[in-house]
């Protein structure tokens, strides 16, 4: 058999992003009707229905004790949950990626646990451990430091809701740039805690802050988990999330959707923030190249 025969005979493969015209358009409008429908749309229709009865009667909804007491909390339970969530996630990070141990998968999956495991489930188990009827609760709330019902069982089930997301932005980066630096500076004598501030900390700081600015939108927006520790105590224990579902179930429609637009602010606010981030990540990655 001649080459030319051999090279027909040869199938013809079509690179996959050689599409043709049509097809390239069809996905993009299919692409932009579905982010159209399930985004766009939905946050256009929250801010059009906060300011149906006007700009005042939305700011004058939002000075209400109630919205006031509602914002200050959630931005309470963020301002706790968030940084101790940072901490704890970049110490398991650390000992995952820099310690082998039987049992990792094990805990790689524990990690994982909240994302699989239903908030509302995660707030009864919260409820059980700590409610009143329970060992622990009982003896908490008969020192005057109850979980249930007060803050400290909103900020623990935030925390349980949030977590993975700084450990799961590190663990791949400190996968990836593995332990050759850390050592070499353990072996010039610097010692742990100068090696983590000096090394590994600035290595993994664009991880850190991207899953910082997740965790900390997620805590704002957490619903489930808070809703069955809390109580909804107006005042008291009640969230952004909270008051909005409360506001709604009692046909203030307006007052109701202008906490939605708050809470999406703050959503597109993280979002802004992160984006920001990610470019000038990607300048510095550019400039070390060409250097």
């Amino acid at each position: 058999m001649s080459d030319a025969t051999r090279t027909e005979a040869r199938p013809r493969f079509r690179p996959a992003t050689q599409e043709s015209p049509a097809a390239r358009l069809t996905l993009i409008a299919v692409a932009c009707v579905g982010l159209t429908i399930l985004v766009f749309a939905p946050l256009v229709a929250v801010f059009i229905e906060a300011l149906a009865d006007g700009v005042g009667a939305s700011l004058q909804s939002l000075a209400s004790p109630d919205a006031r007491d509602a914002i200050r909390l959630t931005l309470t339970i963020a301002a706790i949950s968030v940084p101790l969530n940072a901490i704890f996630g970049v110490a398991a990070a650390w000992f995952i990626t820099k310690f082998d141990f039987r049992g990792k998968a094990f805990l790689i999956t524990l990690i994982d646990l909240p994302f699989s495991v239903s908030p509302v489930v995660a707030g009864l188990c919260i409820v059980l451990m700590f409610g009143t009827n329970s060992l622990i609760g009982g003896w908490l709330v008969a020192n005057g430091f109850p979980v249930v019902f007060a803050l400290p069982g909103i900020i623990l089930a935030t925390m349980f809701v949030t977590f993975p997301f700084v450990a799961r932005e590190l663990i791949p980066v400190m996968i990836e740039q593995g332990r050759a630096e850390e050592e070499v500076a353990l072996t010039l004598g610097a010692s742990g805690w100068r090696v983590f501030w000096t090394v590994t900390l600035p290595n993994i700081r664009w991880a850190l802050l991207y899953g910082v600015l997740l965790c900390n939108a997620r805590a704002m927006g957490e619903f489930g988990a808070v809703a069955v520790v809390s109580g909804k105590i107006r005042g008291e224990t009640a969230t952004i999330p909270t008051t909005i579902e409360m506001l709604y179930q009692e046909y203030l429609a307006v007052a109701a959707f202008s906490l939605a637009a708050v809470l999406t602010l703050l959503a597109l606010v993280t979002l802004l923030l992160k984006t920001l981030l990610e470019l000038r990540h990607a300048d510095q990655l550019a400039a070390t190249h060409r250097h």
